[in-house]
């Protein structure tokens, strides 16, 4: 077992109201040398909290996360960075309309499977019920 870090990605589309919208997942475990994000940004629920909301910006700040995590040199000179380091700014506190939540903790054998486990517990809507 494997101590890994993970945090949410939250849409913030009106920042002085603090609601959100969860958008992603990362995913850090420095044991197996793994940093990755998946989002699936529900347009319509992030909408739902602004109607204004312009999405264009949201997706390029959310592909520009993703590809940071998984070192693409398109990212920039901080994709060069360990992931350690990588993780580190990514989940660092921000006050935009994409922002990290606070980092929780856990342990696995797979982060891969857990980066997908979490994105379809707190990222996707829950399925309904029957």
């Amino acid at each position: 077992m494997h101590a890994y870090e993970w945090a949410v990605v939250r849409v913030v589309p009106r920042v002085e109201r603090c609601e959100f919208v969860n958008a992603g997942v990362l995913v850090h475990c420095r044991g197996l040398d793994y940093l990755a994000a998946a989002v699936d940004l529900d347009e319509a629920r992030a909408r739902a909290l602004d109607p204004t909301l312009d999405l264009a910006p949201v997706h390029r700040h959310l592909a520009a996360l993703t590809a940071l995590a998984a070192g693409d040199p398109a990212a920039g000179p901080l994709a060069t960075r360990p992931p350690s380091e990588r993780f580190r700014w990514l989940t660092a506190p921000r006050s935009t309309v994409v922002q990290p939540s606070p980092v929780h903790t856990g342990l696995t054998t797979d982060p891969a499977a857990d980066l997908a486990r979490i994105l379809a517990t707190m990222v996707r809507p829950p399925a309904p019920r029957g």
